[in-house]
């Protein structure tokens, strides 16, 4: 049987709010399962205060003055090597469900007459991972496309309007009973609209089961599970 990987990361989630790590009332007991079977770390420090830098330091293993990525918008180098990049060389399938914040160098692979729909190009846009299915948010005025695979499955189990993402998952019920948002951290103290079973958390592990479900003991890969919670709602 391979030896296969489960690369989870939680998108803005600190180390001092983590009962593991000693904070006084918030409990998180299946991370910190992982912690005792695991190794915790005291001296791990975020390289950046963005989503993309950190995670693209994540990814290659470097500092952000070495793979140069240092705002959200920045790719990486087309030669600079990802942890996707490297177990694809070993064979492994490497695949995300959840949130990359990577984005494919656009100028380089048109100079070298690289297809961004090619194979190369659809992993170099996911930081070397394959996109089963990439969930990175929205922003509240954005137009989203049609088949917006959350806004499909919210749609499905009764939540309706244009933008079910934003109109339910990233809103909340004030005291009034009036809808109101989310963004940016207003009324983020509030429940979200949509019940647990259909947020944004349980879907993105419901996708990774039914990955899951899908391959075969033998099958080599490394399954990236990127939640975009307890960020904000975006």
């Amino acid at each position: 049987m391979a030896k296969n990987i489960l690369f989870i990361m939680c998108d803005q989630l600190r180390a001092d709010y983590l009962s593991c790590y000693g904070h006084p009332f918030l409990e998180t007991p299946n991370i910190d399962s992982l912690a005792e079977r695991g190794v915790r770390f005291e001296n791990a420090y975020c390289q950046a205060p963005l989503c993309g830098p950190s995670r693209a330091s994540f990814y290659t293993g470097r500092y952000l003055s070495s793979h140069g990525a240092l705002a959200n918008e920045d790719p990486l180098k087309l030669g600079e090597l990802s942890l996707g990049d490297y177990l694809n060389n070993l064979n492994y399938r490497t695949v995300l469900v959840g949130k990359s914040e990577a984005r494919s160098n656009q100028d380089a692979l048109a100079r070298l007459q690289i297809d961004k729909y090619s194979k190369i190009g659809k992993l170099q846009a996911q930081g070397g991972f394959e996109n089963f299915d990439h969930f990175g948010g929205i922003y509240p005025d954005e137009i989203v496309p049609d088949d917006l695979a959350y806004n499909d499955y919210l749609r499905s189990n009764g939540y309706d309007g244009d933008n079910p993402w934003e109109n339910w998952a990233n809103s909340a019920f004030d005291a009034d009973g009036k809808k109101v948002s989310g963004w940016q951290m207003r009324n983020a103290n509030l429940p979200s609209a949509v019940s647990e079973e259909h947020s944004e958390t349980a879907y993105t592990t419901d996708r990774v089961l039914e990955f899951l479900s899908g391959v075969d003991a033998n099958d080599r890969w490394c399954l990236h599970l990127s939640y975009i919670k307890p960020h904000w709602p975006y």
